[in-house]
């Protein structure tokens, strides 16, 4: 790796992230040999593909499905602090993932947000009040929460007040405190994107079909261009390869012949939406259900929200189907708490199931299977990172590369250390708005901007909201399309959101 690859973007991965650039990506990456090629395009490949490229690495990024289709666009939609951890007494997670949270909201705070989070308590239920009040303090501490989120205790009026649904009877208050709102697949995307505009080329619809191995080491890959139904392959080489596929790492250990020792354990979680029609909750509720489990109620966007299940799961990987039985724990969960509602099958508008990558644990429940992430490294040199959570996703990839590092000075691959890792203070994309503290001045000037070029202030507010920074794009193309929207019948601020998408 010489001086100039460390720090000269390539033409491709400066400019090129949509799909009218495929082909000439994937040319790219089939050029030069690389540092090092990242197999999977959910939240931790994305995450290790910017900390990497960051670094001087210069690296290439692979899925064979969209980006963020699998875990990644399947969660709760929460970078969330790990409360439930304490239950396990899982301090070392609490503690990590709490801080996490915030470097990842100071980092895209366009995209994750803090909302207060109602945890009610009951008579015989696994929270008590002295245990909800001390759980919630240890967490403040752990996490590093800042004092104005600091968790405060209500009592039952109070705890109702906040959210009238709730089952009254029992009732012994509730513990308030913050959890950070986040979109899983745009917060992938986002990260993405600053990845590929440090130089990285990613390619989606790309899958490894076989590694490439000389004298007992991986050296590169071969990926089939899934667009091309199945008729363009390229091999790619590189110094390093990690395998960051989530539900399907142990395939490609499988495919390296290493499987072995630990192995995935993937467990299932479902989510029900409902119109608020039906379910008017108005305040996010973090409750226990009547077998010990923890789940969550979120209202968003006219919607109300709720899950997740966590059961063993052995099926499909691409497409984990929702069962009745799931169906039936939910709304079960569901109608324990908000009894009022007497909610069916019938109210259920739709739902989403996703699959968690755990490392086996004999003996445990999938509740109880510990969240940490662990990197193995096999005989051929394919590095996989198995376990770990949303949250988590930066420190991983910094454990991930910092491993990376090491490996390439030990065997000469490099002349000098890389430097250390810089994504804790580097703005993913759309982030760039001066932090949590100057986003409300930037979203209100960008506001006003909007309304100067014609929009409502409703449709202004959604622009700067979900595009952070990279709202002045989105206007720029918002001028470019203002004829042709109207000749199309269609707002300008869809047309213009729509061919931000594409291009």
């Amino acid at each position: 790796m010489t001086t100039e690859q460390k720090h000269t973007q390539t033409s491709v991965g400066a400019n090129g992230f949509n799909g009218l650039q495929r082909a000439e990506i994937l040319q790219a990456m089939a050029k030069q040999p690389l540092d090092l090629i990242v197999i999977g395009g959910g939240i931790t490949g994305a995450g290790i593909a910017l900390d990497a490229q960051s670094r001087g690495l210069r690296t290439a990024l692979i899925d064979m499905q969209d980006f963020a289709a699998g875990t990644s666009s399947r969660s709760t939609k929460l970078v969330h602090g790990g409360l439930r951890y304490l239950k396990q007494l899982d301090v070392k997670v609490v503690a990590e993932v709490g801080k996490e949270r915030a470097i990842v909201y100071e980092n895209g705070p366009h995209v994750t947000t803090p909302e207060w989070m109602l945890l009610p308590f009951y008579k015989g239920g696994t929270f008590g009040k002295f245990s909800t009040s001390l759980g919630l303090r240890v967490y403040d501490f752990l996490a590093g929460v800042k004092r104005s989120e600091r968790r405060k205790m209500f009592r039952p009026d109070q705890t109702l007040s906040h959210e009238p649904l709730l089952k009254e009877k029992d009732l012994k208050g509730g513990g308030y405190y913050v959890e950070y709102r986040t979109d899983d697949a745009r917060l992938t995307i986002e990260v993405m994107k600053k990845a590929v505009e440090l130089g990285v080329m990613a390619v989606n619809y790309a899958k490894v079909e076989e590694l490439l191995v000389e004298n007992g080491k991986l050296v590169g890959v071969r990926v089939v261009d899934q667009m091309s139904g199945g008729k363009e392959s390229y091999s790619l080489y590189a110094s390093k390869i990690v395998n960051a596929a989530g539900p399907w790492v142990d395939t490609l250990r499988e495919m390296d012949k290493s499987k072995q020792g630990k192995t995935l354990h993937l467990t299932k979680g479902v989510h029900l939406v409902f119109d608020q029609g039906k379910f008017p909750l108005r305040q996010a509720i973090y409750f226990d259900t009547p077998d010990g489990r923890m789940v969550f109620a979120i209202p968003r966007d006219g919607k109300t929200y709720i899950g997740t299940t966590d059961t063993n799961y052995k099926g499909d990987i691409v497409n984990p189907r929702i069962t009745v039985a799931d169906r039936a724990y939910v709304l079960r969960a569901a109608n324990e708490m908000f009894p009022s509602l007497e909610l069916t099958e019938a109210d259920v508008e739709s739902s989403w199931s996703g699959l968690r990558p755990l490392i086996h644990q004999e003996g445990k429940d999938p509740s109880e299977i510990s969240r940490r992430d662990e990197i193995f490294v096999s005989d051929s040199g394919l590095i996989s990172m198995a376990g770990g959570k949303l949250t988590g996703y930066r420190k991983m990839a910094e454990s991930v590369v910092d491993k990376i590092a090491a490996m390439l000075l030990a065997e000469g691959k490099v002349s000098a250390a890389l430097p250390p890792s810089r994504t804790r203070m580097l703005p993913i994309s759309g982030g760039d708005v001066g932090g949590s503290a100057k986003l409300a001045s930037f979203l209100q000037g960008k506001i006003s901007q909007g309304q100067r070029l014609g929009l409502t202030k409703p449709e202004a507010a959604l622009l700067a909201h979900r595009y952070g920074s990279n709202v002045d794009a989105v206007y720029e193309l918002l001028e470019q399309h203002r004829d042709e929207a109207a000749r199309r019948g269609m707002p300008a601020a869809v047309l213009a959101a729509l061919v931000y998408a594409v291009e």
